[in-house]
């Protein structure tokens, strides 16, 4: 019996189809377990906020489907509150707070929102199901 996950959101990490597959490898690999976006993004699309229990399909670069994730928890957070703590659990570069704030301002200011007191959709998720071990 297969699953049929046609109804669920898809979305891929990054802003670049590299970025996207450099992000999925750390979370196939167990290494990446939080993720977070620019609040006003959300808001401006009228994107409803991701919430505990929430599964997503996480795609490649390319757009193909290779797993799935659950939120455990969403909250809100400036970008100058995030930790080390997060910056471990988001799992990039050497895992430092410093490579975090380097790598997200570059993100957001390639976004056009930066700002040190930018609110953040802070996302702490699982892995649940890896759909394409080629991903």
């Amino acid at each position: 019996m297969s699953e049929s996950y046609e109804d669920i959101p898809r979305f891929s990490f990054g802003d670049s189809p590299e970025l996207a597959d450099e992000l999925l490898h750390l979370v196939l690999v167990g290494q990446k377990t939080a993720s977070c976006g620019d609040l006003h993004s959300y808001e401006s699309e009228g994107l409803p906020l991701p919430k505990a229990g929430d599964q997503f399909i996480v795609q490649t670069g390319k757009g193909e489907d290779s797993c799935l994730i659950e939120m455990i928890s969403v909250d809100i957070r400036r970008f100058d509150e995030i930790d080390e703590v997060w910056a471990v659990l988001e799992g990039e570069g050497d895992l430092s707070l410093r490579h975090w704030q380097d790598g997200h301002q570059e993100f957001f200011e390639r976004q056009g929102v930066y700002a040190r007191d930018m609110k953040l959709v802070c996302e702490y998720f699982k892995l649940v199901k890896v759909l394409n071990k080629d991903g």
